[in-house]
């Protein structure tokens, strides 16, 4: 039959208590880092997450709407791409030929 030893019981629940201490501290320190972190980002004016993943969508959907107005404008002005006009001097002297005949 074993018997529970009272010193080593205590100094067993001393650890148990001084380790839960510790990891309450820790928990508690990384919770004020955060807080501090946060708030000299909000003192920055720094984006957020959410704010750069809205920015970045609106930034893709204006560049295909560019993309698709350019190939359009290149179709039009391929359509639109006048004929090979005369030379002008040539227009002048059959105009003088018609004045002169």
């Amino acid at each position: 039959m074993q018997s529970r030893n009272p010193v080593f019981a205590d100094l067993a629940d001393l650890m148990t208590d001084a380790f839960g201490a510790a990891r309450a501290a820790g928990d508690e320190a990384r919770s004020v880092f955060r807080a501090q972190a946060e708030r000299i980002a909000l003192d920055m004016d720094l984006a957020s997450r959410d704010e750069v993943d809205a920015l970045r969508a609106l930034v893709e959907k204006q560049g295909a709407q560019i993309e698709s107005l350019t190939a359009k404008l290149a179709a039009l002005e391929a359509a639109k791409a006048p004929a090979k006009r005369k030379p002008a001097a040539a227009t002048r002297k059959s105009a003088a030929k018609k004045a002169s005949g």
